[in-house]
């Protein structure tokens, strides 16, 4: 499927976030493999498939808004009070979310067609910024994309329980998808010189808006404030 050209607008009001986990360890049957939904997000993805190198992707989440929506495996089934310990724990002992309220991705290059792409770019996770690439594509009116993040290298140290005997694997999926038709936000067109500067100094002016006011890639505001 053939994508327009544009400045399209990201979050939960057209689509979903998803992080899985998967356990390890001899205790493994009494834990479970969880998923877990981001429910305060925002994105903006700028698109060119004449030139897709000139394409961007920039997104901000809420580390305070991870909410556990399923539990697999496992002796007993999650119960409201297992989630809420969940989400304290991600809050408190892995994210530390008082000291590091936010995660981001930033695009740097941007390779391939509509219906199979690769976005490289750079995730901040408390305060470490690693490489990482996302892979999707748009079929059926639907934007999805996948990334795996090896938790260590951004320094957080994976969930243990039992003396170690349950542990969650190091790697965790995040993957992401858009239920509503993906079309370019209304008003938007784009020019050449609106073009994104590659890296987190990127400077968009915003489509459709009088003036010279500016939207940069590396102080995307939260859809929340």
């Amino acid at each position: 499927m053939a994508i327009a050209a544009g400045t399209y607008e990201l979050g939960p009001h057209v689509g979903r976030l998803l992080v899985k986990t998967s356990r390890t360890g001899l205790g493994a049957k009494a834990g479970h493999d969880l998923t877990i939904e981001v429910t305060r997000w925002r994105g903006r993805a700028l698109a060119d498939p004449a030139d897709p190198a000139s394409s961007m992707l920039a997104v901000d989440v809420h580390a305070d808004s991870f909410e556990v929506r399923e539990g697999t495996g496992g002796v007993k089934p999650l119960t409201d009070s297992d989630r809420a310990d969940i989400k304290q724990t991600i809050r408190e002992k892995i994210l530390h979310t008082a000291r590091h309220p936010t995660i981001t991705f930033r695009s740097r290059t941007v390779r391939g067609t509509a219906e199979s792409f690769a976005v490289e770019g750079v995730l901040t996770i408390m305060g470490a910024t690693r490489p990482i690439a996302v892979h999707g594509g748009v079929t059926d009116v639907r934007l999805r994309g996948t990334a795996t993040i090896v938790q260590s290298q951004w320094g957080i140290r994976p969930y243990s329980a039992f003396l170690g005997a349950l542990r969650l694997k190091d790697e965790v999926s995040w993957s992401s998808s858009t239920w509503r038709s993906f079309r370019p936000a209304q008003g938007s067109r784009r020019t050449l010189e609106e073009r994104a500067t590659r890296g987190n100094r990127a400077v968009l002016r915003r489509p459709g808006q009088r003036g010279s006011r500016r939207w940069r890639a590396d102080r995307l505001r939260s859809p929340h404030r």
